[in-house]
């Protein structure tokens, strides 16, 4: 069996798999049962000066049959006092020593406001913080989450009060609502953060109701943007993690969060840099027992793997993540159909001939029967008609033995730059 405890900035725990903070987190009685079933940490509900939440204030997006592809909320930090949400933390962590608790914390951009929090919430023992700096809706209209979380003087600023009190790691979470998270996260660093976690929720609208045209949710008619999670967020939440980790000033550990509903998803998460993971909508959806499935499938994944640890695992796909520019332009891959597989649906060859590059012809063969081939000296290797095809095999991407030597973007504009000059000078 592999070893799955996970390091996080000096927080460790039983396995890499945390419930992120959120309604899961809500309560001691809710965490001790997420411990129960085997969850390797928790990260508490957002405290802070408590607030009241709306009813209602949860939304989804169902797709193709999925329910719950995304998730939507509009509900803010705790709305339970501070005091009552320590002494569960403190009783918590007494009945489960070996797990990590994390204190998500969110108060007004004061200096002397983070040192009094930090201080209250370490007394009873939480392992580490998380600086809320990312939730997009409610707080951010008071000055705080995301609204801070958008302006780097203002993350590192925080960050360093939150440290200048703190004796535990401190986690800040940053928000997706923002041109580029890397900006952030530097200036997260450069005020002392241990370790950076990511994505909190994405500004979004859940829908319409077609039939009273009310916002999706909606308060007594009225609604609000919310923040946005789920299984569609995680292409999103993926690239910034994976941004962040090959950044060469944002060298501190990653607890990647957004869209995590299995342990493929966390398994990805890892080799693109996380060393541990956060799941709140896959627990909503379908409760704290998926863990079980979590814990089961990356201990064989890494025992199929011949991986010991989870330090074989985390960021070894970093290398393998650039900038466009530095792909190569002569690489070559082609699609090719096997007809023995096919059921001649032909998705791929509408696809292709209103879509992408008409290079799927429909052939007849001696009997009668219809087929369909692609003409390969014309197909660019776009992917579209494996991904729209039905049925797994019928359809490969073939690479092709590369005829010329690799010449990336920036090469080739390099080499007319360097063309240009030679030419300027005779």
């Amino acid at each position: 069996m592999a070893d799955l405890r996970a390091n996080l900035a000096g927080i460790t725990s039983p396995n890499p798999f945390w419930l992120a903070s959120a309604p899961p987190t809500n309560t001691g009685y809710q965490v001790q049962r997420a411990f129960e079933a085997g969850w390797g940490g928790a990260v508490w509900k957002t405290l802070g000066e408590p607030i009241i939440n709306t009813t209602s204030r949860f939304g989804s997006i169902d797709f193709n049959g999925q329910k719950v592809a995304g998730f939507n909320n509009i509900e803010l930090i705790t709305d339970r006092p501070l005091d009552v949400n320590l002494k569960e933390i403190y009783e918590t962590k007494k009945r489960f020593p070996d797990r990590a608790i994390i204190a998500s914390l969110m108060v007004e951009p004061k200096q002397e406001k983070w040192h009094e929090i930090v201080k209250r919430v370490e007394d009873v023992g939480v392992d580490g913080l998380e600086l809320n700096f990312g939730c997009p809706h409610g707080m951010a209209e008071r000055g705080m989450g995301a609204a801070s979380g958008q302006q780097p003087d203002l993350v590192e600023a925080q960050t360093m009060w939150a440290k200048e009190a703190a004796t535990t790691p401190v986690i800040v979470k940053l928000t997706p609502n923002i041109t580029d998270i890397t900006v952030t996260a530097e200036s997260a660093v450069k005020g002392g953060a241990d370790a950076v976690s990511m994505i909190n929720t994405i500004n979004s609208l859940a829908g319409v109701d077609l039939d009273t045209w009310d916002t999706i949710p909606n308060v007594a008619g009225k609604g609000a943007h919310g923040g946005y999670c789920g299984p569609a967020v995680k292409p999103i939440a993926l690239n910034m993690v994976a941004e962040c980790a090959r950044h060469p000033n944002i060298n501190v550990p990653i607890s990647g969060i957004g869209g995590i509903s299995n342990w493929q998803d966390a398994v990805e998460f890892m080799l693109m840099g996380a060393s541990a993971v956060q799941v709140c909508t896959a627990a909503m959806h379908h409760g704290f027992r998926i863990v079980e499935d979590m814990t089961d499938g990356l201990n064989n994944y890494l025992d199929e793997k011949g991986i010991s640890s989870l330090a074989g695992l985390i960021g070894k796909s970093v290398n393998k993540y650039s900038n466009w520019g530095d792909l190569d332009l002569n690489y070559k891959v082609v699609a090719r159909i096997n007809n023995d597989i096919c059921i001649n649906c032909n998705k791929c060859h509408i696809a292709c001939e209103d879509t992408s590059h008409q290079c799927i012809d429909m052939l007849t063969n001696a009997d009668g029967s219809d087929y369909l081939k692609v003409r390969e000296e014309d197909c660019v290797g776009c992917n579209l008609c494996s991904i729209v095809c039905p049925v797994d095999g019928a359809i490969d991407m073939i690479e092709l033995p590369q005829t010329e030597a690799p010449m990336t973007w920036n090469e080739r504009q390099a080499a007319i730059s360097h063309s240009k000059m030679n030419t300027a000078k005779l």
